[in-house]
């Protein structure tokens, strides 16, 4: 499954690249790359690359959880994909 932006929870996604270095499928390759969780392609592209790499259920639910939990239970001073995939992998079965 591939996640949508028509799929998506929340709605007040900046909808912007700013430059090369801001494409998602660029910063979506860097464990150390910031994740800007107000840019819809940004969170589109890690919540697709992070569900397959977490093995979550392949449904549009598990999707708009993962969102959910990146949205609003990661701590916001975790802000690298990598922290956040750590924090993640670490208390998704207590959320």
């Amino acid at each position: 499954m591939n996640y949508q932006k028509s799929q998506m929870v929340y709605s007040d996604y900046k909808w912007t690249a700013k430059a090369d270095h801001d494409n998602p499928k660029f910063i979506g390759a860097q464990e150390a790359a910031m994740l800007n969780r107000e840019e819809g392609y940004e969170m589109l592209y890690f919540i697709n690359s992070l569900a397959l790499t977490l093995k979550w259920n392949d449904s549009l639910l598990s999707r708009q959880k993962l969102e959910q939990i990146i949205r609003e239970k990661v701590p916001s001073n975790i802000r690298t994909h990598g922290g956040i995939k750590i924090w993640i992998a670490e208390n998704y079965k207590e959320i």
